[in-house]
């Protein structure tokens, strides 16, 4: 089901009102409510895949349990988790990828080599629940976290609707102990949370969706366009990947806030990093936040020498970019910002951490371009449409396509000053937005009341998938 659906907008209000209408005493009826909606929710998409949904939930809370109960085997209960997890996301997200380029590569020194090709549909959201469950498993191997008791608080922690299939990846320490408590309806927090959703959808449906007819148009038919055109949908890229993810995760945190759950936050303003470093600290936190925790500390993190500290790097970055999708074009990605981020490191290393505030304008820019430089290899179809790209933009200038008309061009450029209006302000004076917390309650109507006309007059309604489903 989709956030910018009709049903959804069905869908979620009724959840409310049955959730609130449960005494909040009755903690575990509220859960199983929330769970066999979850699950409603979630099979909406293909009914037979909320099987692996339940596979990987039962894997998960079983080897936790078995971690707690055999101490002396807990390595096996671990690993056991991983592996069945791993295979399963292999078989439905990586085997195609893989075996297709075992072929190409043995064809190369003349050996036919033929492997099953499974015509599988992606699962939604698998590498979502997936690492959140995994996680919880690992936290448990840790002993920074005891195993939860109840099967339905379990499952339902793996499978809350509103970050099940594009997160925020949540931690167990987070999220599990909420469903423990009697959440009583905040009138505070569900206009919080209802403002949250609006400014999400605003991000999603104006500008993401407003853009991406023209990137789409571009990227998809590439020899056709010269590089000014190229470039301009590469710059608007920039924004849809943002617009659409950072407006999925705002509408999943305030449909939860909305319930009385607290979601973390998972962008902070990313394009106004001062950094590739900083960047990551911005970008889809929830996820970076795993790698660093999962994989960058466990190969060594920074408490090894400098090469080691510079591969461990370069290596998180390039599972991220494998975690992303089955395609070279994100493998390349990954590999890119494992790059940039080493040659970070070794510039703050060498020449030290201090700001100095006469830069920060610059920073910010270099990273932005930085960070949409590599954006063209994340939305290029295939690596030679990448280089192709990159090649017009600085070798071939030219008229700007306009075939999509131009309210296309020019309305999503004033959407997204209007973006980063919001997002210098929260930066740099540190207060919060008018809409969310204005105290003035006519101001604070009248402000979500314009809010609902731009999204009605300027958003898209055709109901476009999010970009990380397919994640």
């Amino acid at each position: 089901m989709l956030f910018n659906s009709i049903a959804f907008l069905l869908f979620f209000p009724l959840v409310c009102v049955v959730y609130f209408c449960i005494p909040s005493a009755q903690v575990r009826a509220r859960n199983v409510f929330l769970l066999v909606a979850s699950y409603y929710f979630y099979m909406n998409w293909e009914p037979a895949y909320a099987v692996l949904l339940l596979v990987s939930t039962i894997v998960t809370y079983l080897s936790a349990l078995g971690i707690e109960r055999y101490a002396k085997n807990k390595k096996a209960f671990l690993v056991g988790s991983i592996v069945l997890n791993l295979a399963i996301l292999f078989m439905f997200k990586y085997y195609n990828f893989v075996t297709h380029s075992i072929e190409s590569l043995l064809q190369m020194t003349n050996v036919a080599i033929k492997f099953p090709d499974f015509k599988l549909l992606l699962p939604v959201g698998i590498s979502f629940y997936t690492f959140q469950a995994l996680g919880y498993t690992i936290d448990v191997y840790r002993g920074t976290i005891k195993p939860e008791k109840s099967f339905v608080t379990y499952a339902l922690f793996v499978s809350f609707f509103p970050q099940l299939v594009a997160g925020p990846i949540e931690r167990a320490k987070n999220l599990l102990p909420q469903f423990h408590k009697p959440h009583k309806f905040d009138t505070d927090a569900f206009i919080q949370g209802f403002k949250l959703m609006l400014w999400g959808y605003f991000m999603k449906l104006c500008i993401a969706d407003g853009v991406s007819y023209y990137v789409d148009a571009v990227f998809n038919n590439l020899p056709n366009h010269n590089g000014t055109s190229i470039l301009l949908a590469s710059f608007y890229f920039t924004f849809q990947i943002f617009c659409d993810f950072g407006g999925y995760s705002l509408i999943a945190i305030g449909a939860a806030k909305c319930l009385g759950f607290t979601l973390m936050q998972n962008f902070n303003s990313p394009y106004l990093s001062r950094s590739p470093r900083d960047f990551w600290h911005r970008w889809h936190i929830s996820l970076s936040s795993w790698f660093g925790d999962y994989v960058y500390k466990p190969l060594g993190g920074s408490r090894c020498s400098e090469a080691k500290h510079q591969r461990n790097l370069f290596l998180t970055m390039l599972i991220s970019g494998v975690w992303h999708g089955a395609n070279w074009t994100f493998i390349v990605w990954g590999g890119l910002h494992g790059i940039f981020l080493c040659v970070n490191s070794l510039i703050r290393k060498f020449f030290g951490k201090k700001e100095i505030k006469l830069l920060v304008p610059i920073k910010i820019v270099g990273t932005f371009i930085m960070a949409m430089f590599c954006w063209i290899f994340f939305r290029a179809n295939t690596l030679s449409d990448s280089f192709l790209a990159i090649r017009k933009i600085f070798t071939e200038p030219g008229l700007l396509y306009n075939g999509t008309g131009k309210p296309a061009i020019i309305l999503p450029l004033i959407l997204i000053v209007i973006l980063m209006c919001k997002e210098i302000k929260d930066e740099f004076f540190k207060r919060p937005p008018m809409f969310l917390h204005n105290k003035n309650n006519a101001i604070s109507i009248l402000s979500s009341v314009f809010l609902i006309v731009v999204i009605i007059l300027c958003g898209q309604f055709n109901g476009g998938q999010f970009i990380y489903f397919q994640f």
